[in-house]
């Protein structure tokens, strides 16, 4: 398995929540989103991630 490239990621995460533990970790941002149901915020543009709705709802309404 690759390392992260935790540098790499954070310069194209657009996650603007602040005390995100997970920011700039890809593989545990995913599995958390997941697991709850959500899409992460690098599938946002930066408008819609600002609402932290991270539905799939949402996902599915801005982009249809």
């Amino acid at each position: 398995m690759s390392e992260c490239k935790l540098d790499k990621n954070l310069k194209m995460c657009n996650c603007s929540y602040e005390p995100c533990s997970r920011k700039g970790v890809c593989c545990e941002c995913i599995a958390y989103h997941k697991r709850a149901g959500e899409v992460p915020a690098c599938f946002f543009p930066d408008s819609a991630e600002k609402t932290y709705d991270r539905s799939i709802g949402h996902f599915v309404r801005i982009n249809s």
